[in-house]
């Protein structure tokens, strides 16, 4: 099994996509910060239906990160990245040092407004301004046809469609469903930090999504029903809920009522681990639980 091509600075990238380009192929980027599960693979084989060549970024970006917050202690494992690459097609993969993404002098920051004023902006300062400058330079230094975002990140793939069509950027940003277990908890690097007790605990979050955009689809109005939703969650063992609150799907403004379409939106914290979650609330009933 051939693995993917390991490149680590901007030019080198630069060369093999061009060198695809050149022979008419078509380029897709899944940006990452590593510690691959199957939701990171599940959106490289989406890369792969969309475009002839597929490039992988594994960095773990320090600007994303507040204080005190997991920089160090992130998972990392690029040989074991590498390989699961392999498995799934990946052509390139991308793993530039700090000093190549965010060079001395480096003086530039991206900020979307309006998106990035709440949820995941208002309980983590300064992430999305970190996610908005690495993912702006990815792009920009990839250049590629299309790039794959997951879903389970549901904020950050607003952020990043508004960036885009705010700073013209010649990019398609397709989003990617939500990976689940079998018991419905949405993969994610972070739930390695999970004990043992804490990960039977941890699906409660996605039921408790499910079952109030059962009630809301059903046309019960959303204080009462997120309110339940909210003590539901602490009740299963989470140590604090950030938010839990159902939005307009396209510009997540607060919404009273599921009469648009619409998105639940949940964090919260349980042992060392934050864990997001999101799930479609539809007013015709037509969401995914």
């Amino acid at each position: 099994m051939t693995g993917p091509v390991t490149v680590r600075s901007v030019g080198a990238l630069r060369a093999q996509t061009g060198q695809w380009r050149e022979t008419g192929a078509t380029v897709a980027l899944v940006p990452t910060m590593g510690a691959l599960h199957d939701g990171h693979l599940s959106l490289v084989h989406k890369a792969n239906e969309l475009a002839d060549r597929v490039v992988v970024s594994i960095f773990v970006n320090p600007r994303q990160f507040g204080p005190g917050e997991d920089y160090a202690a992130y998972p990392r494992d690029e040989a074991v990245d590498a390989e699961n690459l392999a498995a799934v097609g990946a052509d390139a993969l991308y793993a530039p040092t700090v000093a190549e993404m965010y060079p001395d002098g480096f003086a530039t920051t991206v900020h979307v407004g309006g998106l990035t004023d709440d949820l995941c902006g208002a309980a983590r300062p300064g992430h999305f301004d970190g996610v908005a400058t690495v993912v702006s330079k990815l792009l920009l230094q990839a250049r590629p046809d299309v790039a794959v975002f997951g879903e389970k990140d549901y904020q950050q793939l607003l952020v990043i469609r508004r960036l885009v069509r705010d700073l013209d950027i010649l990019v398609s940003i397709v989003g990617a469903p939500v990976v689940r277990e079998p018991d419905g908890l949405a993969l994610s690097s972070r739930n390695t930090y999970l004990t043992a007790d804490q990960r039977r605990a941890a699906p409660a979050l996605y039921k408790a999504l499910c079952r109030a955009s059962v009630r809301l689809e059903a046309g019960e109005g959303a204080a009462g029903v997120l309110a339940a939703a909210r003590d539901e969650v602490v009740a299963a063992g989470f140590d604090a809920v950030d938010y839990l609150t159902l939005r307009d799907a396209a510009t997540l403004a607060p919404l009273d009522a599921a009469d648009r379409p619409a998105r639940l939106l949940a964090a919260a914290h349980l042992g060392g681990a934050r864990l997001i979650d999101n799930v479609p609330v539809a007013p015709a009933g037509e969401g995914a639980c």
